[in-house]
């Protein structure tokens, strides 16, 4: 089956990838996942006050998240919305910020969800490129080409996906000059950051008047079911983003907050444990990776390879031969390819993601065993 986004009116700018996501068939072998699994935590939080919530969020999460970030508790915004929603909720606040800065730029290639919601918000949207012959590095002669006097927001991810090559203070610092002199706000959304904060610094740190970030604890630690969303950024915009959230859902609630703080309190120790679980699974992707003489980019933080298959389509080898005949399925790389439409690319890249692989199993081997069956029964495409 050969699968296409089902559009909905109700949206102007739907995600082809995440439709294609949530309605592939079950599948034995999900190479899909770009954040680890399975933690299992044990929770008690004694006595609490379910009535409570917060207009301006958990005074006690907040600090321990200025802590972890090296930043006053007045430059954290946190909510219940995961790092999707602060972006969504960001751009759209940017995006209305100023009618005269209606332009906004957005890396390519990029995770898709961030271009749609760039397009929902700004009237034109242009593309940046991280050129593979470059090594996906951000180019800051080439964004000074791009702004104009209405460019509002450039977005961005850190370490960049699909590729997952890393800006280092150097590059960013030079992005942000870029910012700075034409008077853009910068998102970075930094989720993958998380696996190591000590290798990517954040984009507010280098320029905390244009740098706006973005993170959570769900690809690095397996906290999905949390929900919960960080963001750095100057106190006007965090007041901003706290008004706007009171505006729409109201108050943040408690209990997400309240868990958090006792995550960041006493369980840190326990979640870098978890997350280094699947550093033999890394090692045994790259293996086979280099044995099978896949060309993939190097990682050094996450689980997912951005990876170059002999296939010439891998659309629609995924969704016609690799699913319905092996059960496997990594990302096709056309849904990191959109330039602005919903055409898709022909590509060979794929997204290949171990995080849904149980650690100390043999479902990795597996899976990879099926991946190469798939590529070596494939047909013309």
């Amino acid at each position: 089956m050969f699968y296409r986004v089902a559009r909905c009116p109700a949206l102007k700018h739907p995600s082809t990838y995440l439709d294609w996501y949530v309605h592939t068939p079950e599948i034995r072998h999900d190479l899909r996942s770009s954040g680890i699994t399975s933690l299992q935590y044990d929770v008690d939080l004694g006595k609490i006050d379910l009535s409570l919530n917060y207009a301006h969020g958990n005074p006690e999460a907040t600090k321990l998240l200025a802590q972890r970030y090296k930043v006053s508790s007045e430059n954290v915004f946190v909510s219940s919305e995961g790092t999707s929603g602060q972006n969504a909720r960001i751009i759209k606040l940017l995006g209305e910020r100023s009618p005269k800065k209606n332009e906004a730029i957005v890396e390519y290639p990029t995770y898709e969800p961030l271009l749609r919601n760039v397009q929902d918000h700004f009237k034109r949207v242009k593309r940046l490129d991280r050129r593979e012959s470059e090594d996906y590095r951000l180019d800051a002669d080439a964004l000074g080409k791009l702004v104009s006097e209405r460019t509002g927001l450039l977005v961005l991810t850190n370490p960049h996906a699909p590729s997952s090559a890393v800006a280092d203070r150097k590059e960013l610092r030079e992005i942000l000059a870029v910012a700075s002199e034409r008077g853009f706000f910068v998102l970075c959304d930094e989720i993958y950051a998380e696996f190591d904060r000590q290798v990517v610094p954040t984009a507010f740190s280098v320029d905390p008047e244009w740098g706006i970030v973005t993170t959570s604890f769900t690809k690095a630690y397996g906290l999905g079911g949390l929900k919960l969303g960080t963001a750095l950024a100057k106190k006007q915009l965090v007041d901003e983003l706290y008004t706007d959230v009171l505006n729409t859902v109201g108050n943040s609630p408690n209990v997400v907050q309240l868990l958090a703080s006792e995550i960041l309190d006493k369980g840190m120790p326990a979640l870098e444990k978890h997350k280094q679980k699947w550093n033999p699974l890394k090692n045994e992707t790259e293996r086979w990776l280099s044995e099978h003489d896949i060309g993939y980019f190097p990682n050094k933080l996450s689980v997912t390879y951005w990876a170059k298959l002999s296939t010439k389509d891998t659309h629609k080898w995924t969704n016609e031969h690799a699913i319905p005949h092996h059960s496997v399925a990594p990302v096709p790389g056309a849904f990191f390819l959109f330039k602005s439409d919903y055409k898709l690319v022909r590509s060979n890249m794929v997204r290949i993601g171990i995080g849904n692989i149980s650690p100390g199993q043999t479902s990795l081997t597996e899976a990879l065993r099926a991946l190469e069956e798939a590529l070596n029964t494939r047909n013309s495409t």
